[in-house]
């Protein structure tokens, strides 16, 4: 069984930094990528930004791209979201996704699993 678990969020001033964290489990082992959404109330959820397991690729979406970095542990196991400079508009619930099977990694329809989320508030 998959499991992911976020954690890190928070609320925070804008200007600030947090980083986020979303353990794996399960049967990660053919994973190529994994990813961090969000959702803030009333709107889609959106993708931020995928790693890519294998070499550490990365993409982002331009809304966040300069500001935030998603990266890995070494066991490839965990992974993160860095993020600077936050916005009040950054306010969401962010969710972590794995088991991509598609072609656009920004789309939430191309991912299998999902974490239950961790709520950032960035207040101005």
């Amino acid at each position: 069984q998959v499991q992911l678990v976020e954690s890190g969020g928070d609320s925070v001033q804008a200007g600030g930094s947090l980083r986020l964290s979303c353990a794996a489990s399960g049967s990660i082992d053919k994973w190529n990528y994994m990813a961090w959404f969000r959702q803030a109330v009333g709107k889609a959820r959106e993708g931020v930004a995928v790693i890519r397991i294998d070499n550490d690729s990365t993409y982002y979406d331009h809304s966040v791209e300069g500001r935030f970095t998603i990266s890995q542990d070494d066991a490839k196991t965990t992974v993160y979201l860095q993020m600077n400079s936050l916005k009040p508009e950054d306010s969401a619930m962010y969710y972590c996704a794995a088991g991509f099977d598609g072609t656009a990694l920004l789309r939430t329809y191309n991912w299998r699993y999902w974490g239950q989320g961790t709520l950032i508030i960035v207040s101005s």
